[in-house]
């Protein structure tokens, strides 16, 4: 197959997905006015109801206007020549094929992203401040998109010079070295996630002792579960939202709560809460999800190594020259269709997990408190109570928060 067949397979992907998108959104957009279910009733009231009405429908707006800019941005990319512009410009600058590479995604990402800023700029600074969400600052903001590109910088770049270097070593077997290093990076992160990077973007201390300590100590010496460690995370620093995850295992396992959820929820429903997450670990979800990563990753990277000296990958987005890093943003998109289907899978087996680890908490501790607090994070987030099925089955990690309720009253 030609590059010029595999450029229109590209833009026909691009614009299929978008439609899809579109299409699903609008689906559960048409949901937004039913009732709320009976069981639900207690979420709400009338006036915070149509609060919540309101930022739905105006997320759903905003979302339908940033993606059409999206598909609109990457469209005229291609067929204007952006990639190969690019892609000359730095030809320019050096003859290694490494600093290249880095130099290319580089300038398309932190660029697609500064062009892009005044939409997360919007998200931030007035839907989430005009429904009382957003706690951050201008000065935050920024410095959060700074970092960010730090991040990028050193670990995607690391990374994809190394990626670079196998293959100029091993050839088409570079997939395997380059499996090899990003699976170790990705236990390694998965290990030392919150005592290396979350410092970066916010404080964490050791909760203080008190009866809400006390309770989780109890519950979780019921359960033969170790936890040592338990912080809580300034998270009120940018948004009202509450939130709890675990994170690490063995040794460096941890629980992290949101400050915010200390204070929206009783100290009873925290422990639910905990319980919940404790199932995860009980029922070896994390390790699942670790392990299924890194067996997604080493599926992409050997089909990756099939196409990657096929030219017509590179030249398909426009560039003149066949290379690394062009044959890998050719395969990005012609493999994003794979992509869907393996992340559809996932949702759903994640959705299964969440009702485990439901169940789990209901057996080992209770469901009454679990029942409310969730009724309490779904409210002070305005969560959507009635979702579209469709929407659900291609999005969703959770189970709607109606499902959940029927779960843990059976």
């Amino acid at each position: 197959m030609d590059s010029n067949h595999l450029f229109y397979i590209i833009i026909s992907i691009l614009i299929i997905q978008y439609v899809i998108e579109t299409f699903l959104d609008y689906l559960n957009a048409q949901r937004y006015q039913d009732p709320i279910p009976h069981e639900l009733e207690d979420v709400f009231n009338e006036e915070e109801y149509q609060k919540s009405q309101e930022y739905k429908k105006t997320n759903y707006r905003f979302g339908l206007v940033s993606s059409t800019f999206s598909l609109f941005l990457t469209l005229s990319f291609l067929t204007l020549g952006g990639f190969n512009y690019v892609d000359q410009w730095i030809a320019i600058l050096t003859d290694n094929s490494i600093l290249k590479a880095l130099l290319f995604f580089g300038i398309i990402l932190i660029g697609s992203d500064i062009i892009t800023t005044p939409f997360s700029y919007y998200q931030t600074f007035v839907i989430e401040e005009k429904f009382g969400f957003n706690k951050s600052t201008f000065k935050l903001f920024l410095l959060d998109k700074i970092k960010g590109w730090c991040m990028m910088v050193i670990l995607g770049g690391g990374l994809l010079a190394l990626i670079i270097w196998f293959f100029q070593w091993a050839g088409s077997n570079f997939w395997i070295y380059a499996w090899s290093i990003i699976a170790v990076v990705t236990i390694f992160m998965n290990l030392f996630y919150s005592k290396l990077i979350v410092p970066l973007f916010n404080k964490q201390e050791a909760l203080q002792e008190g009866d809400l300590k006390s309770k989780i100590q109890d519950y979780a010496e019921t359960v033969g579960f170790a936890l040592d460690n338990i912080y809580v995370m300034d998270g009120s620093k940018r948004s009202t939202k509450a939130n709890a995850y675990f994170s690490g295992f063995g040794k460096e396992k941890r629980v992290t709560l949101y400050d915010t959820l200390i204070k929206d929820l009783e100290e009873e429903e925290i422990v639910a809460v905990l319980a919940h997450e404790v199932g995860h670990y009980k029922k070896k979800h994390i390790l699942f999800n670790l392990f299924a990563s890194i067996l997604l990753t080493g599926v992409t990277l050997f089909l990756l190594s099939l196409f990657i000296n096929t030219p017509e990958v590179s030249l398909a987005i426009g560039v003149s020259k066949p290379s690394f890093h062009a044959a890998l943003i050719g395969f990005g998109i012609l493999y994003s269709p794979i992509s869907e289907i393996t992340a559809l899978i996932m949702n759903y087996l994640s959705r299964k997990f969440e009702y485990q680890a439901d169940d789990y908490a209901k057996s080992t501790y209770k469901a009454k408190p679990l029942i409310t607090g969730l009724k309490k994070l779904s409210k002070k987030s305005l969560s959507n109570l009635t979702p579209h099925p469709s929407y659900v089955f291609m999005h969703y990690s959770h189970p709607p928060l109606i499902n959940r309720i029927h779960n843990l009253k059976v």
